[in-house]
């Protein structure tokens, strides 16, 4: 039985199939991989959060206005790249709504948008 079960694992390792699991000798690799890349999201977005949230009185004007300091700190540490930030403050002002009283929100947009 053991032996039966280790040879499909190894079959499914070769398979040139399209499957959801992956190759299973990779299945550590991407665990450690993906977990990484959690905690580096993770650190990135609590960044963004803190700028917003201790800057949202400032930062809504700003938008408003086309830009500001506090609104490119939150845009820097979201990873925005400079040349997509009026683009992206158009769209931000184009949606004022659902900022005005949300930073939560605010905050998701910057990370959607960040590269």
């Amino acid at each position: 039985m053991r032996s039966t079960l280790i040879s499909l694992i190894f079959l499914a390792a070769c398979s040139s199939e399209a499957n959801h699991l992956g190759n299973p000798l990779l299945w550590p690799v991407n665990a450690l991989t993906s977990a990484t890349e959690n905690a580096i999201y993770n650190e990135r977005r609590g960044r963004v959060e803190i700028a917003v949230k201790s800057n949202f009185d400032q930062i809504i004007p700003e938008i408003m206005a086309g830009g500001g300091p506090a609104i490119s700190t939150a845009m820097e540490e979201a990873g925005i790249p400079l040349q997509d930030r009026p683009a992206r403050l158009v769209q931000l002002r184009g949606d004022i709504g659902i900022y005005d009283d949300n930073p939560g929100a605010l905050v998701t947009a910057l990370m959607v948008y960040s590269s």
